[in-house]
């Protein structure tokens, strides 16, 4: 595919990186010479140091041509107008980040497509989502619902109290009645490896175990964590961000009760007339004496989502010398995932992760409904629509001939989520949950095609 990029932010540098793994012939567009040429030293791929909303500039870059056309630049305004300049110009497909979630709110009422952008991908609100999934899921660091959970991803690393650390993933099967999870991926402890687990790999403490799960093999994945479930009611939010904003007020929405600390006077003056249902104080959240005051040791959650990923790292580290049992903390450096591991934070959030998942789904081949790519982890997950004729309706999974480095962990049917194993026949129209290496995904498409 041929894919333009305006933008080579921190978000846009990430697609170019993610999408030339793939061989797509991909042209950066950006009016910062320096930032071009970090990208142009990094990657292989076309750079072109122009305005993105110059109809020059994007005839220069054959738009014409081009399959999909993704702004991403800092600006909600050049990314709308370049989307709908480009698809004038003959782009295929658009895709624009915008920031003000009232475009997202009202989809249904504008046809954003009518104008020239076929796709709105909101990184505030994806990191928003992303935050009240995990609060909603207070045992696991990772999670991501397929078809509004009817499959549903989470992981956690195993202590050494897990009762299925030393046994195989066969022997671990059977302590629970019924197969409502399976495991579809292993990242070992201070290693780089990552594993698709089989029947005979034998879970370790300290791994990090990435299942597909039904609804009611959610509270068999707690007793398997051996930790502690307590729902969520106290969260103290650390930096009043879009992100922190719209996360304080959706949790109000649900009857939690929210502190928000904010580090600038009039951006907290404004959170308290928008958010009169928070406590919005206005402090430093590196402060330890103000946390303490404000008697973080007896919320249930902490989020810190300030502007610095160091800031938000430390602050989740004090609250859980505090005793507080959840912390999440927004990082900009895809980097810190592995460090969090070693240091104890249960989980971090990167929007340039969360978009390029979102905007991945438009590159694949096969029907992709929906795929996220797993933090620090070789290995991205992938839904599926099977079709009449493909190949991955012919046999049975277990005579399939799957690739090694792939497995189906779940099948949605008629609104359904079911886990697959050996005997399972995919039929026509079901929606397929694959764990692969990045490396095995074209393989993995041409059962689908």
């Amino acid at each position: 595919m041929k894919i333009i990029i305006a933008g080579a932010g921190e978000v846009g540098f990430h697609l170019s990186k993610l999408l030339s793994y793939e061989s797509h012939e991909i042209i950066l567009i950006d009016k910062d010479k320096d930032r071009l040429l970090y990208a142009d030293t990094k990657l292989d791929i076309k750079t072109l140091q122009q305005d993105a909303t110059s109809i020059q500039a994007l005839k220069d870059a054959h738009i014409e041509n081009s399959d999909l056309f993704i702004a991403v630049t800092s600006s909600e305004t050049t990314n709308i107008t370049a989307c709908v300049i480009s698809k004038k110009l003959g782009a295929k497909k658009t895709i624009a980040r915008i920031s003000n979630s009232e475009f997202t709110d009202n989809k249904e009422k504008i046809n954003f497509a009518e104008l020239g952008i076929d796709e709105l991908i909101s990184t505030e609100e994806l990191a928003t989502s992303e935050i009240k999934l995990l609060l909603k899921k207070v045992t696991f660091n990772e999670t991501h619902e397929f078809e509004g959970g009817k499959l549903t991803m989470v992981a956690m690393i195993l202590s050494r109290w897990a009762p299925v650390v030393g046994k195989s993933v066969k022997e671990a099967a059977g302590i629970y009645a019924g197969i409502n999870f399976m495991p579809i991926a292993i990242k070992r402890k201070n290693t780089e490896d990552t594993i698709i687990p089989r029947g005979d790999t034998i879970f370790q403490v300290g791994d990090q175990v990435y299942f597909i799960t039904l609804e009611k093999g959610v509270d068999e994945l707690n007793r398997l964590s051996a930790k502690e479930n307590k729902p969520i009611k106290n969260v103290m939010i650390l930096g009043g961000s879009k992100i922190g904003e719209k996360t304080a007020r959706d949790l109000c929405g649900k009857g939690l009760n929210i502190k928000l600390i904010e580090y600038h006077k009039k951006r907290a003056i404004e959170l308290a007339e928008e958010l009169p249902n928070a406590m919005v104080i206005y402090g430093d959240a590196r402060d330890v004496e103000l946390l303490e005051e404000e008697n973080v040791s007896e919320m249930d959650a902490v989020v810190a989502v300030t502007g610095r990923s160091e800031t938000n790292i430390m602050s989740c580290l004090m609250a859980q010398s505090k005793g507080v049992k959840r912390t999440v903390a927004l990082v900009q450096n895809v980097d810190y995932f592995s460090l969090s591991k070693n240091i104890g934070i249960d989980t971090l959030i990167n929007k340039k992760l969360l978009a390029a998942n979102s905007i991945f789904r438009y590159i694949r081949k096969g029907d992709v409904l929906e795929m996220t790519i797993l933090n620090d982890v070789n290995a991205e997950i992938i839904e599926f629509q099977a079709h009449e004729g493909s190949k991955i309706t012919k046999k049975s999974i277990k005579d399939l001939k799957f690739p090694r480095n792939a497995i189906i962990g779940g099948v949605i049917r008629d609104n359904t989520g079911i886990i697959a194993l050996g005997d399972f026949k995919i039929q026509e129209d079901d929606k397929v949950v694959i764990c692969c290496f990045p490396k095995t995904i074209s393989k993995v498409e041409r059962f689908f095609n």
